[in-house]
């Protein structure tokens, strides 16, 4: 059948449609979502002509469905321009388009909108004004408010490509829904306040949007109020200075105390787009002590969001007056939250203010710094601790580690033997990079000994990534630190009773053969796992030969025939199964055979 289709003689030319009828009538749904994908090969099969005059009435009355086939029908019509024979007839997907954007689902209409927007690029100014600009229009004054709230997104697409007076009936739309009876439909406006205010000229911003701003943002849903604040941090972006402070800052001064924590929480999280907005004059007068008012807030999450965004804030801040500002305004903040009750916030705050530390140089850091960052690494949330240890390398460029590295030792040790395993997991992925700062006496001292605990923990995800870790270390520390420190160990593992440890040695040789290289392996290493062949275990017996295969290549080739063939022939005869397979798997690619 699917032979007619692509040779549509005369008489088969009803085909495709009658097979997408068909396939859209079936019981399954899987098989009606399959058909509404493959629509751009039905649409091929008919030409454009027929996609215009069939395909597309088609679509636009037949279809009522389930979400998902609508949602894959939204997204198909958006690639459709060419299929229906390009921007000269792109209008013809409007129809189905506009039924789409009404229906009660929200990412159903969501998809057709974007496909509308997408499209409206490709109409002519001629036919944006007769065809998309009217279709906009219906669904601005549509009596459901489903159709009302897609409009929303279509006002900044047409706006700048239509004649002035279609510019003026488009604003009054935008103005009329953002005082619809409907809250969904004033959320919607307020969403799309700020990308609407960019496409206007700035006298119509000063006019109209910005009372429309801030009507939205002493709404009474307060959904209503956090999204006119995203509005408000675009609008400031396009005002002159001078305007800002009489039409921007009242209100967004009113919404950083909302006396909904939801509204707060959005300001505290656009603060730093907001503060690049504003420009450094009101940064100092109107949101510095807003910020310190969020730091402190009465909701955890509000001081989170603002926690989060201290270092930025303090980056941004004006030059002249940078550490100023921090010292007085914002570290005494900071201080309270070190001791937070609340675990996110303290955690939000672990995760940036390390960062403070290059902004107020060496002196303020081992002053009042320091004393912060070594309370946060004896706080008892472990995520803490994590954030401040995996931060560290601002300090290090400030003040050097060994001012931290007696404080830092107590809370690695701890975090690398927490309870959870997660965390133990964390504090390994650190380890490079702490030995890297610590150097290598401090690490040998103090902290060998942990990372060759966790080779034998009992969670393998630990061991997994111990062995990686001690790869890592090798990179940075050199083969003949390795054969002197770590070698050794790893190779006294081979005779632990427990034959997981014995694995674990196996493992280590794979990852260590090729950074340690030809001379460490041959000598140290090879004879170990030589010997390993002969183990009981056929678990381990097998991962001798996976380990052969992997250090094959660091090896010489007479070590290869003389040594390492007579023990892979060996293990090819092994009476396991497994030990068999992976034994002339290593033969073969090691092309030993």
């Amino acid at each position: 059948a699917t032979s007619k289709m692509a040779g549509a003689d005369s008489d088969d030319s009803l085909y495709p449609i009658a097979v997408l009828i068909d396939e859209l009538r079936n019981e399954d749904v899987q098989l009606r979502l399959n058909s509404i994908k493959k629509l751009s090969t039905i649409a091929l099969a008919l030409g454009v002509e027929r996609t215009r005059t069939e395909l597309l009435p088609f679509l636009t009355d037949t279809i009522y469905d389930e979400d998902e086939v609508l949602l894959a029908l939204a997204e198909q019509l958006g690639n459709f321009t060419m299929l229906v024979g390009g921007p000269e007839y792109v209008h013809c997907l409007l129809p189905p388009l506009e039924s789409l954007a009404t229906v009660e689902e929200t990412v159903v209409r969501d998809k057709a909108v974007e496909s509308l927007r997408k499209i409206s690029h490709e109409h002519s100014p001629v036919d944006l004004e007769v065809h998309f600009e009217p279709l906009v229009k219906r669904l601005a004054s549509g009596d459901w408010f489903t159709s009302r709230t897609s409009a929303c997104g279509l006002f900044s697409v047409c706006y700048p490509r239509v004649s002035s007076t279609v510019k003026a009936e488009i604003r009054q739309h935008f103005r009329t829904l953002c005082s619809d009876d409907t809250p969904m439909v004033r959320r919607a406006a307020a969403s799309k306040l700020g990308e609407f205010a960019k496409v206007l000229e700035l006298e119509y911003v000063k006019s109209d949007i910005i009372s429309l701003f801030t009507a939205l943002a002493s709404d009474e849903q307060d959904s209503v109020r956090l999204l006119a604040v995203e509005a408000g941090v675009s609008i400031a972006t396009l005002l002159p200075q001078e305007d800002l402070e009489t039409l921007v800052m009242p209100t967004l001064r009113q919404a950083a105390e909302d006396k909904s924590w939801r509204v707060r929480y959005m300001v505290a999280d656009k603060f730093s787009d907001l503060q690049k907005a504003v420009g450094p004059e009101i940064t100092k007068n109107d949101l510095v002590p807003a910020f310190q008012n969020l730091l402190k807030d009465c909701e955890a999450e509000v001081r989170a969001a603002a926690a989060n965004k201290v270092k930025e804030f303090c980056e941004n801040l004006p030059e002249d007056s940078r550490e100023t500002i921090i010292m007085t305004h914002i570290l005494p903040c900071v201080k309270e939250l070190v001791s937070d009750t609340n675990q996110h916030v303290k955690s939000a705050l672990a995760s940036v203010i390390m960062g403070l530390s290059t902004i107020l140089g060496k002196d303020n850091t081992v002053e009042h710094l320091l004393p912060l960052f070594l309370a946060q690494l004896k706080d008892e949330c472990p995520e803490v601790r994590l954030n401040i240890i995996s931060n560290l390398d601002c300090v290090n460029e400030v003040i050097g580690i060994r001012q931290l590295s007696q404080s830092l030792l107590p809370a690695i040790v701890e975090l690398a033997e927490d309870a959870k395993w997660r965390v133990r997991l964390a504090i390994i992925e650190y380890m490079p990079l702490l030995a890297g700062q610590l150097g290598v006496e401090f690490f040998d001292e103090k902290l060998n000994s942990l990372c060759m605990a966790w080779l034998v923990d009992h969670v393998y995800a630990i061991r997994e990534a111990a062995t990686c870790n001690l790869m890592k270390l090798v990179e940075k520390f050199g083969a003949e630190w390795a054969q002197n420190t770590i070698v050794p160990k790893v190779l006294g593992m081979a005779n632990d009773p427990n034959y997981l440890h014995r694995m674990t040695t196996l493992f280590c040789i794979n990852a260590l053969s090729e950074v340690c290289g030809q001379e460490i392996t041959t000598k140290h290493m090879l004879p170990v796992v030589f010997k390993m062949s002969n183990d009981q275990v056929a678990n381990v017996r097998f991962n001798v030969a996976k380990s052969l295969q992997k250090i094959g290549p660091v090896l010489d080739s007479n070590c290869l025939q003389t040594e390492v063939k007579p023990v892979l022939e060996k293990l090819a005869s092994d009476q396991d199964m497994d030990v068999k397979y992976f034994a002339q798997e290593a033969i073969s690619v090691l092309s030993l055979a």
